[in-house]
């Protein structure tokens, strides 16, 4: 049977969509048609989005290709560690243990509140007046 070429899965925190691809490859990972050390410029959001990679000891056996949509930087990070994720289990569903204990499979859904009728925020009421 013939190995599949490329693996793909969506990964998701708060607001932020990353779809992810992995081929084979040398390790190389590129967000939005960016260098992903160009992308993310904080050295722990570098750190956090490889980690599944270096858990399951594939850092160096696949190029990731990514797109990300939506949040801030910290949440992009995020998404893409969890599509990441995700796309491991594509390849070998053996590596499901090691990133479940980790918690890089479950996906983050803190999204910020809605405004409600009547409320200066979400739930921020109007100062009382007695008279």
């Amino acid at each position: 049977m013939a190995e599949k070429v490329s693996y793909y899965a969506t990964g998701k925190r708060k607001n932020s969509i990353a779809k992810v691809r992995l081929v084979p490859g040398e390790g190389k990972v590129v967000v939005n048609n960016k260098e992903f050390s160009e992308y993310f410029n904080r050295e722990s959001l570098k750190t956090m989005v490889v980690e599944p990679l270096k858990l399951t000891g594939t850092d160096t056996a696949y190029n990731i290709i990514a797109s990300i949509k939506g949040g801030g930087i910290s949440g992009q990070a995020g998404a893409l560690r969890h599509g990441i994720s995700k796309a491991l289990l594509e390849v070998n569903n053996e590596y499901r243990e090691i990133l479940k204990k980790e918690g890089f499979l479950t996906r983050d859904s803190r999204v910020k509140e809605r405004k409600k009728y009547g409320l200066k925020k979400a739930r921020k009421k109007p100062q009382f007046s007695k008279r």
